[in-house]
């Protein structure tokens, strides 16, 4: 038996690229975006409550993510990209389906557009529903996860004298914490887990609308090159 889902809502996000975006909700709460509702859904009634609301469950599709074959077992980031387990143990982008979940702040609710924080969402990402966070039913204090005990270490972000310049001054230009949504973003290590980088190797990623370039001087840390408006 088969069943048909379609997007209530579409998210635009500070994430334009899929390199970076933190592996977990929550871990950049500056990260931002704003859900926008498909009809019927952007009608007032259909948000009527959730301004009683402080979090948000997300189920979005994985759309740059879609599989023709499912994958039984995984390599995931958390466990260095070298150990395999099961597809159900994980948060994996390679879903059976192509769903996935998160749960984010809402910030504000404007007719037909909810604000979120604290997003993992790329640019684009198709939403199927939203259910209210309930702390009482959500928060289990007893849980436990081994293969993830707890948050990843951050890794040291630092800055040229130049590049601090560059972010102040797009930061000022966008109305956004740039400077802490890099660092954030960056504090999570998004290179590959088996990876050592030569530190003459340049990475980057956009962010609303600026590339962001960096590397690593040693593997225990990242210096922000540069911060640069893109390209149209």
């Amino acid at each position: 038996m088969s069943y048909s889902v379609t997007p209530i809502g579409i998210v635009r996000s500070c994430f334009k690229e899929k390199f970076a975006i933190p592996r977990q909700p929550q871990l950049a709460p500056a990260a931002r975006g704003v859900l926008e509702l498909h009809p019927p859904f952007d009608q007032a009634h259909a948000l009527e409550g959730l301004e009683q609301v402080s979090h948000v469950w997300l189920l979005f599709m994985f759309h740059q993510a879609l599989e023709a074959e499912p994958r039984l077992r995984v390599r995931p980031p958390r466990l260095g990209g070298n150990r395999m387990v099961g597809v159900f143990a994980t948060r994996a982008t390679h879903r059976p389906n192509g769903i996935g979940q998160s749960v984010v702040r809402l910030e504000r609710i404007e007719p037909g557009r909810l604000h979120l924080s604290g997003i993992d969402l790329l640019d684009g990402t198709p939403v199927l529903d939203i259910k209210p966070y309930v702390p009482y039913a959500d928060s289990v204090a007893e849980a436990r996860n081994d293969l993830a005990a707890a948050a990843p270490e951050p890794i040291a972000v630092h800055w040229t004298e130049t590049s601090l310049e560059q972010v102040r001054r797009e930061a000022i230009r966008l109305e956004e914490p740039l400077q802490a949504l890099i660092e954030q973003c960056l504090a999570q290590d998004p290179r590959p887990a088996y990876q050592t980088p030569a530190p003459d190797r340049r990475y980057g990623t956009r962010l609303w609308d600026v590339d962001v370039r960096w590397h690593y001087p040693d593997p225990a840390s990242i210096t922000v090159v540069e911060v640069s408006r893109a390209e149209r």
